[in-house]
């Protein structure tokens, strides 16, 4: 993490952290991890299209499917985040 361009913004209802990655750094983050301790911790995934992918074949066809039904399962494409929307194209 870059520690000039991090920072924090609480309010009443509301907790922001906005990190930004070290030049070093390169590729984009798939997931974070969050909670009070260490040991405690909770993983969420950002939205990317593989992450998209994943969830959405997990939801739509679980481990016991077959290939052929694999093969038939929509496209799924991320086109735009941001904050108040995500857009996704579906084949």
């Amino acid at each position: 993490l870059l520690s000039p361009e991090t920072s924090v913004s609480i309010s009443a209802h509301n907790a922001v952290l906005a990190l930004a990655k070290a030049p070093g750094s390169t590729g984009i983050w798939d997931k974070f991890s969050f909670g009070l301790d260490p040991s405690a911790l909770q993983e969420r995934l950002f939205v990317t299209e593989e992450n998209v992918d994943g969830f959405l074949g997990t939801a739509l066809c679980p481990s016991s499917c077959s290939q052929s039904a694999l093969e038939s399962q929509p496209l799924i494409e991320v086109l735009d985040v941001s904050e108040d929307r995500i857009q996704i194209r579906l084949e």
